[in-house]
């Protein structure tokens, strides 16, 4: 299916919303990531999806997209819609951490739903390498 909406359709939705889709968007890309960059057991592909997906992972690259100005002002407005929403943060981590990650869910739902699937390539590339390697060394 393919989704296009315009921004003012996909303003319409309500911030958790969005974050919602987006947890499912950049989730996927997570595991696309992984699986291509190496064949390996599914639990394995599992805990190292996790740190990628983490509270604390999504909160340090809104930090770095933000700091470096990498969003523009549309961008920037839809991620503080989603941090900005009430959300009650799980155990481990920081409700600081928990609502930088739903306003960084909220942007990739809504790029999603706008059809911006080079925007968003761009933000996950720039997310993912922020990490570094994380697959064991082939050796």
């Amino acid at each position: 299916m393919h989704i296009e909406l315009s921004e003012h359709e996909a303003n319409q939705y309500s911030p958790l919303a969005l974050a919602f889709l987006g947890d499912s968007v950049y989730e996927q890309l997570v595991r696309e990531r992984l699986i291509l960059a190496a064949n390996m057991p599914a639990n394995k592909l599992h805990k190292l999806a996790v740190s990628r997906v983490c509270a604390e992972y999504q909160s340090a690259c809104m930090v770095k997209l933000t700091e470096d100005g990498r969003l523009t002002e549309k961008e920037l407005e839809v991620y503080k819609r989603g941090r900005n929403t009430k959300v009650n943060a799980p155990k481990h981590s920081t409700i600081t951490e928990y609502r930088n990650a739903t306003g960084l869910e909220c942007l990739f739902g809504f790029l999603y739903l706008t059809a911006q699937t080079d925007r968003i390539e761009e933000l996950f590339g720039i997310c993912w390498e922020m990490g570094g390697d994380i697959l064991p060394d082939k050796k």
